[in-house]
């Protein structure tokens, strides 16, 4: 089976060289997101064979980019959180499928704060292809540029720009966003436990938590590889949520904390 895969390889020639870097590019991003990945999943991920994806990993632990691990392989120590573009580029399809899904909560009329995230960026591409007539204040210049190609109005926080994530934050930013009373907020986060969601990015936990405290509806968009994480600064606990909008519903201990404060749990439709 190898001997043929090899072969199948080589005759794809230069097309297959640009895929095989282009897997590997993807495993180490997964791997700055989370401490450690699968080869059984990205296998399927990628529709490619285990054994693909074992040669990826070997290849990669050979630089010193990855350790091999029993079933799979480990995040590097001293890796840094991906900023906004690197983080754009990982889990796409899990992240559009929770972009339509929140989008699909907004109705004409209604107000929302929307913070900064690749997963937000994601439900605000949604939102202006819907093209829903309502207010959205946001402290991500992205989500801002995407949104006003819809029907919404937009407001811009204002704040100190973070250059690797294109956003505002600070306490302008937050000064700003208690001057609102909204129907909902979408926020995204670096992370998940049964304490709640907690962001890794600077100043974002402060904005997330004002956003929180502005909206009757309150909703998390976050996928699944966030379960179980906790980053530096803790934005609030279950009960500070109205929903949390997943790929993939959580189970154990985090199904369990939500589930007790009365959290709904939206699970995206399939792609």
């Amino acid at each position: 089976m190898q001997e043929i895969e090899t072969y199948q390889e080589t005759a794809r020639g230069s097309r297959d060289r640009l895929r095989k870097a282009e897997r590997q590019k993807q495993i180490l991003l997964e791997l700055k997101l989370r401490p450690h990945v699968r080869i059984s999943e990205l296998a399927q991920r990628f529709n490619v064979s285990t054994e693909t994806v074992r040669r990826d990993f070997d290849a990669l632990a050979g630089d010193g980019l990855v350790s091999r691990a029993h079933g799979g392989a480990s995040a590097p120590p001293q890796g840094h959180y991906p900023n906004l573009d690197e983080r754009s580029v990982a889990r796409i399809e899990e992240r559009e499928r929770i972009g339509r899904r929140a989008a699909a909560l907004i109705q004409d009329g209604e107000t929302v704060m929307i913070d900064s995230g690749s997963t937000t960026l994601q439900l605000a591409r949604a939102l202006a292809f819907l093209d829903t007539r309502c207010t959205v204040i946001t402290n991500s210049i992205p989500v801002a540029m995407t949104i006003g190609h819809g029907a919404a109005e937009v407001l811009l926080a204002p704040g100190a720009y973070l250059p690797a994530e294109s956003a505002l934050v600070g306490p302008e930013t937050v000064e700003f966003l208690d001057r609102f009373n909204v129907d909902r907020c979408m926020i995204g986060a670096s992370a998940l436990s049964a304490e709640g969601p907690s962001e890794t990015v600077r100043g974002f936990a402060a904005v997330k938590r004002a956003m929180l405290q502005r909206a009757v509806h309150r909703h998390l968009l976050v996928d699944s590889s966030k379960f179980g994480r906790k980053g530096f600064a803790h934005v609030g606990g279950p009960k500070a949520l109205s929903s949390l909008v997943v790929d993939l519903a959580p189970e154990g201990e985090l199904k369990a904390a939500f589930t007790e404060a009365g959290v709904q749990i939206l699970v995206a439709d399939p792609a």
